[in-house]
């Protein structure tokens, strides 16, 4: 039977192409997209949901939550902000806009989340693809929230890799740190795809070659075809990098070929408050047993079996 999906996203190209896999993948039953603002604005992420969906036209169509405003940001976090524009083009799906329906009987993100929760208890996994603020508002709004949860997977983090917003810190940690802290250092079980792990799994021309996409001439092909050519010539000519990592992809494999994943169990903490080291995922790894673990961390992975996955998902579409 198909597990049950929520996918709280900001897409974002990364986000985009990891809900379009879902949305075809027949391991599993995608009930409900949740915008929330990250790397574009909570307007277009909810936007971007909608083009997604209707570009796509899937067998069964979920329900999407709208993104709420958040409040002024710093010139910092704009200016990071910005530099992951480049990467995803001006509103977030590459160089093309999108003429949407608007939403009828529109729900807030967080509303959406805990009013399926309270439907189907332990039914539902949530797989969140950007910053935590949504999942933070569910709980603040909802003190069960997590716990009636099927399960929690969170692409973000890092444990040795570094950062990509800062040096220390990864985007959807960096964004909202407290929000990450918060649900991160939650006693539900929950699982972490951190940047150590996505970035092991890189789509290359070549590997843009194997879909197919370049022969295919309908709608929902020539719209996927757009988004990954955006990323990869992006990557190029911004990063110097032949190829796009597919960290949202990643974190969507897990859900749905946990045996090409090695994970452990680690303890966790977000730094809210550092000059240089804001967003920051701080990871106990120490074997003396100084703090009881809180999450369970993916560290390997079979690049090539998610690569695979990946094609597989491209051609059921």
């Amino acid at each position: 039977m198909p597990r049950k999906l929520i996918i709280d996203a900001d897409p974002g190209i990364g986000d985009a192409l990891a809900v379009i896999a879902a949305l075809f993948d027949p391991q599993l039953d995608v009930v409900a997209l949740t915008a929330t603002a990250g790397c574009v604005s909570a307007e277009n992420a909810t936007r971007n949901l909608q083009t997604i969906v209707e570009q796509i036209d899937p067998p069964k169509w979920p329900r999407i939550g709208a993104a709420q405003e958040n409040g002024p940001t710093s010139a910092e976090k704009n200016a990071v902000i910005q530099q992951f524009a480049q990467l995803h083009g001006p509103t977030g799906l590459g160089d093309r806009d999108f003429d949407v329906a608007d939403l009828h009987h529109r729900h807030d993100s967080a509303k959406l989340m805990i009013d399926l929760v309270r439907s189907e208890p332990n039914e539902y996994t949530l797989l969140t693809l950007g910053p935590l603020t949504n999942v933070e508002i569910a709980c603040e709004r909802f003190p069960d929230f997590l716990s009636l949860l099927g399960g929690l997977v969170c692409s973000g983090g890092s444990v040795t890799a570094g950062g990509d917003a800062n040096a220390a810190a990864e985007f959807n940690i960096y964004y909202n740190p407290i929000a990450a802290r918060q649900v991160l250092n939650s006693p539900a079980t929950k699982t972490i795809v951190p940047l150590d792990v996505g970035n092991k799994v890189v789509l290359t021309f070549e590997e843009f070659n194997r879909t197919g996409l370049e022969e295919e001439t309908s709608g929902r092909q020539l719209f996927l075809h757009d988004l990954i050519s955006y990323s990869l010539r992006a990557h190029h000519e911004h990063l110097g990098r032949e190829g796009a990592p597919l960290r949202e992809i990643t974190a969507l494999a897990f859900l749905s070929r946990p045996s090409l994943f090695e994970s452990q169990s680690m303890a966790v903490d977000v730094e809210t408050r550092g000059e240089l080291t804001r967003g920051m995922t701080v990871f106990d790894r120490r074997t003396t047993g100084h703090g009881q673990t809180n999450i369970d961390v993916v560290n390997d992975v079979d690049s090539r079996g998610v690569l695979d996955y990946f094609a597989a998902a491209l051609k059921r579409s």
